[in-house]
This record gives C-alpha cells, sequence and structure tokens, in this order.
C-alpha cells in the first residue's frame, strides 16, 4: 500500500503547481503582448497590420484572459485549502484581483475596437501594459513567499 502524502506536501506541490501554471500564463501574456505591440507599431507607421498577426492576437486574447483568471482563482483556492485563509498575503491576493479586472477591463474594451479609430486602442495598449506590468510584481511577490 503506498504512503499517503501529508496535507502539507501536498499544499507544498500545489503552490509550486500554482507558480509553475502562472509563469506559464505570464510568458503567454508576454508574447500576446509584443504581438499586439507590433500590430500597434505598424498602425503607428501607417503600415497596414499583418494579417496573421492580428488574426492569432484577436483569437489567443480572450483564451489567455480566461487563463489568467483560471491562474487567481487557482491560486485562491490553494490557499483557501492550504492555509484556510485567502487574506494570508494579502498584497499577493490584491495584485491578482487587481490583474483579473483589468484582464476583463481589457477584454471589454477590446470589444469595441472598430475600424481604424485610434482612442479606444490606446485605452487598450495602456490595459495591457498595466497587466504585464503588474503580472512582474506578482511573479516577484508569488517567488518571494516560496523563499
Amino acid at each position: 500500500m503506498p504512503y499517503a502524502e501529508s496535507p502539507d506536501t501536498i499544499f507544498a506541490y500545489v503552490k509550486y503547481a500554482h507558480g509553475l501554471y502562472n509563469g506559464i500564463v505570464i510568458l503567454l501574456f508576454v508574447c500576446q503582448g509584443w504581438l499586439g505591440f507590433k500590430i500597434r507599431r505598424g498602425r503607428i507607421d501607417g503600415n497596414p497590420p499583418k494579417v496573421m498577426y492580428v488574426r492569432r492576437h484577436r483569437k489567443f486574447g480572450p483564451a489567455l484572459a480566461v487563463l489568467g483568471i483560471f491562474g487567481f482563482l487557482g491560486g485562491v483556492g490553494a490557499v483557501s485549502l492550504g492555509e484556510g485563509r485567502i487574506f494570508e498575503h494579502p498584497l499577493h491576493f490584491l495584485t491578482g484581483l487587481t490583474i483579473c479586472a483589468l484582464i476583463i477591463t481589457t477584454v471589454v474594451v477590446s470589444r469595441g475596437i472598430r475600424g481604424r479609430e485610434t482612442g479606444i486602442r490606446t485605452v487598450h495598449y495602456v490595459l495591457g501594459m498595466i497587466i504585464l506590468s503588474l503580472y512582474c510584481i506578482q511573479a516577484y511577490l508569488g517567488i518571494q513567499m516560496i523563499f
């Protein structure tokens, strides 16, 4: 009969799985942001954006939004199961919650992008940059909790 893992050991695995998952999500968000930046730079330079880049950006954006929100919910679930209180790490929690709110806002804003208007595209760009910046802070906070 295999030996049973203690709850603390299982929680340690869940924490590392949460960190690994969100590390991958962060990398995917950086790739998505780079793709969006290439599209934006082309538009600003007066060149039509490459259709391939636009399609990829539109296709993966909503999927990445869902992955980002699942990462937050996974962290909340991991802390709830392991430590019992979601405010065990308040700064990490609030940063994750802010990222989720901004992701949802970005998706809503992106639905309003039409034609060549630049105002709403700028809002989308700024929200994306804030999300990427907060993800860097979030990763730092998460790594600090491990060590």
